[in-house]
């Protein structure tokens, strides 16, 4: 019954605003209603600044921002978020108070609509992808150890699926309504082509968005070489993350929206590895090195269009770490540290107007 009520209130609002304001003008008063009458709106504040001609809404945690214009006849636009964009004819002066065309009040009050009923977590990450490094034929680094007495190789593949299936399992626990994927449940050899198309190939509906996070043991020539270490992918690096077939005859405008988005998907990343990386730290304690957040073009990372960071966890060419690595207690302490670095990720990006959905 609620969604058929709002939906009366949309096909009778035209008639309503003209019948209220014969030359399809609103008041002030006559719009905040019109807009705050909204089921779900929530906190509400309205603002204008007659100095700079520049006026918000504030609905339900989302925020529209206009431009107001001296005489009638003017257009402009709306600004939904930060995000989405409506061409409106502007709000202006009337005998010294400001009033609202008709369009205007009716593409805001569809935009405020659309933003607070249509998807009610606002931008919100549908999917996980957890990558296991390696698998099958392709073991990754191999290193042998004395454990307990015994000489034992530590093989990085299956260190990576015993942490990934760890980490899979707390979030699943703890986001049922999110779809937590593995690009590998078991050890079967996968090209990096394959996890990648895994990720980018997943469903996600307008504002829902998908992270992904490659997980790893490091090796080095070095064996005193220990301590983790977070990925991501270097700003330098130029890639496509838009999906050209939506935008048809305006081709013209995909460098400029790729551009943007590709340094927001940057910008993402960074802070999903921060959130990581200080976790492990608080997880590790004095046991092993911090060695900081790094930049290059992992493949998995460079093809994936979503935030995306590969983490090494430890040397498993370093007998400390690898002991570590290969004490089960210890290996759940790292992968609740990726658990909770995802979680304040999501907690971050999940308020309102916080993510930026692949197009």
């Amino acid at each position: 019954m609620k969604n058929k009520r709002i939906l009366l209130v949309f096909l009778l609002l035209p008639m309503l605003l003209h019948a209220q304001n014969a030359a399809s003008v609103l008041t002030l008063d006559q719009t905040i209603n019109a807009l705050y009458s909204l089921d779900n709106a929530g906190e509400k504040e309205f603002r204008w600044d007659p100095y700079f001609q520049e006026g918000s809404f504030a609905i339900g945690g989302h925020y529209g921002i206009f431009s107001t214009a001296l005489s009638a006849g003017n257009s402009g636009f709306l600004l939904l978020d930060n995000r989405e964009i409506y061409s409106v004819p502007l709000p202006y002066i009337s005998r010294g108070e400001l009033v609202f065309p008709e369009p205007f009040v009716r593409t805001a009050r569809e935009a405020f609509f659309q933003s607070i009923n249509e998807n009610s977590s606002h931008y919100r990450i549908a999917a996980i992808i957890i990558d296991p490094g390696h698998g099958g034929k392709d073991t990754g680094a191999t290193s042998d150890h004395t454990i307990n007495g015994r000489t034992q190789k530590v093989i990085e593949k299956d260190i990576n699926l015993n942490a990934s299936r760890i980490l899979r399992d707390m979030l699943v626990r703890a986001y049922p309504d999110k779809r937590v994927l593995m690009t590998r449940e078991r050890d079967i050899t996968m090209s990096l082509e394959e996890r990648t198309l895994i990720a980018n190939s997943v469903p996600i509906r307008k504002n829902e968005a998908i992270i992904y996070i490659s997980i790893h043991a490091n090796a080095a020539t070095d064996r005193n070489a220990r301590g983790y270490e977070v990925w991501y992918l270097s700003p330098s690096y130029r890639r496509e993350v838009l999906d050209r077939s939506r935008y048809g005859d305006s081709q013209e405008v995909i460098p400029i929206l790729n551009s943007m988005l590709e340094e927001e998907l940057t910008l993402e990343s960074i802070l999903l590895a921060t959130n990581i990386l200080k976790r492990i730290e608080e997880a590790a304690g004095r046991t092993t090195p911090n060695r900081g957040l790094k930049a290059k073009e992992w493949f998995v990372v460079r093809n994936a269009r979503m935030p995306s960071v590969l983490v090494e966890l430890l040397f498993l060419t370093n007998e400390s770490d690898a002991l570590l690595l290969n004490d089960q207690a210890y290996l759940k302490k790292l992968s609740e540290a990726l658990y909770k670095g995802i979680s304040d990720f999501i907690a971050f990006f999940e308020r309102p107007g916080g993510f930026a959905p692949v197009q």
